[in-house]
């Protein structure tokens, strides 16, 4: 750990990995879809999980999935998914391979029907940030109104592992809403104009 002496979410405490995540990209406003593919995705291993164990295994995820190209993981075979089973660089889970898999194939039907996948994420939020002011991460919800809401309608559309929880933690991560804590030094960054 570095001797920056600047406030941070408490989460972000633990490790180096955590911190740095937390400085550059945690709650900001991603509207790429391949990078909100990958948040979901990466929510979804993390279940049960420390999120500092899912950054660990980042770049194996990347490899492992095509750098989260939902085109190639929806051509994802039998023998892809054994291949992806035995990389000791992800979660070794099945169902949240074949759910990795599964939201791939989800995602592509969204594109043919018309849908775009980080207009639809954003739209729970009317397209803009929700901004929190949480003093403490005690005060900060496992999920919302609008997580369950999101969680029902990524289901409805062929989705796996997007309970209302990952669907919280995915709004979060992608900033959706900003749950940085109002003592942290990245909430006011993020607070908007």
């Amino acid at each position: 750990m570095t001797g920056d002496p600047r406030r941070r979410c408490a989460w972000a405490a633990s490790s180096d990995i955590e911190r740095d995540y937390h400085d550059h990209e945690w709650g900001v406003p991603l509207r790429d879809e391949r990078a909100l593919f990958e948040l979901l995705i990466l929510e979804g291993a993390q279940a049960g999980l420390s999120w500092a164990t899912i950054l660990k295994r980042r770049d194996g995820y990347r490899n492992a999935f095509a750098n989260f190209d939902p085109e190639v993981v929806a051509r994802y075979t039998e023998a892809d998914r054994e291949r992806l089973l035995a990389d000791p660089g992800i979660i070794r889970n099945r169902a949240k391979v074949d759910a990795a898999i599964q939201n791939a194939r989800a995602l592509l039907r969204m594109r043919e029907a018309g849908e775009d996948f980080p207009a639809f994420l954003w739209s729970f939020v009317d397209g803009k940030p929700g901004q929190n002011a949480f003093r403490s991460l005690h005060e900060v919800p496992a999920q919302t109104p609008e997580s369950r809401a999101m969680s029902k309608a990524l289901k409805q559309r062929g989705f796996a592992f997007v309970g209302p929880t990952i669907c919280y933690a995915l709004m979060q991560a992608a900033g959706l809403v900003n749950d940085h804590t109002t003592d942290c030094f990245r909430w006011p960054e993020l607070s908007g104009p």
